[in-house]
């Protein structure tokens, strides 16, 4: 394996001038540098961050410590370690990421993460939910992505869900949809509270009373089964009695596309179709493509990771913004 030795020897320099190239190249002439650079090219040398971290030294590069539960492996979401990982290179700092196969994390999951010695801890969850934190984690700065705890002092950045809602069925409502179907998440979802304010708040500016509404709770077993039974009812003869179907997410709209083409309806000019989620690399897919509501996971990430690279002054609740993306469903 290569050392700094190596690289010494081969760029004609001392340890000391290589370890300068990698920790403080400024105080280096360029020449000097340069020498040291092409030498760690020829050899690939890779330095030991975490050795480095153990000896104390003086090191620009800092590093954030990330938990992602369902985070790396669910394509949805990969954005948020994505951006998490740009950010921190943006900023000169490393990343570990350390999956999670249960929450709260095993004692070992703890102590993996806490021997690369992370100067910050970003605990990111696929699907808006609570997690449980550790004592041992609170030890250092520690940011929630995408999820809540009981401790309301962590600072949790979360889609903005309510005004995504509210912005989506404001929309949908403002291009004269007066007779919507909302199938929802099912209700123990976190998410469901947030948008059903969003959305009574949209519909009561346009005179639409929240009680007069059809709207149904999915459940957790089979949602996309009862997606079609509830359409069933709500399609006699051919003729859909409401003009805009409102989905919790782009799943429920893909499994309704199905159901309202094949019984000949065209969307939107039979029944129009609003989404929530922009699931990546699908929803433009849909024909027509669908409108729906991007879950921020990118600038979740961002946000997390700034954070701590930052050093924010702030604590709880962080609402990450929602924007609606509009195609030609509606």
């Amino acid at each position: 394996m290569t050392s700094v030795k190596d690289v010494a020897q081969l760029a004609g320099v001392s340890l000391m001038t290589v370890s300068r190239a990698l920790s403080n190249p400024e105080k280096l002439s360029p020449e000097t540098y340069q020498r040291v650079r092409r030498a760690i090219d020829e050899l690939q040398f890779v330095p030991s961050m975490s050795a480095r971290k153990i000896r104390g030294d003086n090191l620009q590069s800092r590093t954030i410590g990330v938990f992602a539960l369902d985070t790396a492996t669910t394509p949805f979401a990969v954005e948020l370690l994505l951006s998490i990982e740009q950010t921190a290179q943006q900023a000169g700092w490393n990343v570990f990421i350390l999956n999670l196969l249960s929450n709260p994390p095993t004692d070992q999951n703890i102590d993996l993460m806490l021997s690369h010695r992370p100067d910050g801890l970003i605990f990111s969850a696929m699907g808006l939910r609570q997690v449980c934190i550790p004592e041992r984690l609170k030890s250092k700065p520690l940011i929630l992505a995408n999820c809540v705890a009981d401790d309301s002092q962590l600072v949790s950045y979360v889609p903005d869900d309510e005004m995504g809602q509210y912005r989506a069925v404001h929309h949908a409502l403002n291009q004269g949809y007066r007779r919507p179907l909302f199938i929802n998440l099912p209700k123990q979802s976190l998410a469901w509270r947030l948008r059903q304010k969003g959305m009574q708040r949209a519909c009561q500016a346009f005179g639409l009373a929240p009680d007069a509404l059809l709207q149904y709770d999915l459940s957790d077993h089979d949602a996309y089964g009862e997606t079609a039974a509830i359409l069933d009812r709500h399609i006699i003869d051919g003729r859909p009695q409401f003009d805009i179907l409102v989905c919790g997410n782009d799943r429920i709209a893909f499994c309704a596309y199905q159901l309202l083409l094949g019984r000949g309806l065209k969307i939107p000019d039979d029944v129009a179709v609003l989404g929530y989620d922009n699931m990546i690399g699908i929803a433009e897919l849909f024909i027509p493509p669908l409108t729906t509501v991007q879950l921020p996971y990118y600038e979740i990430g961002r946000k997390a990771a700034q954070h701590l690279i930052e050093t924010l002054e702030l604590s709880g609740t962080q609402p990450v913004d929602c924007p609606l993306v509009v195609r030609t469903s509606l």
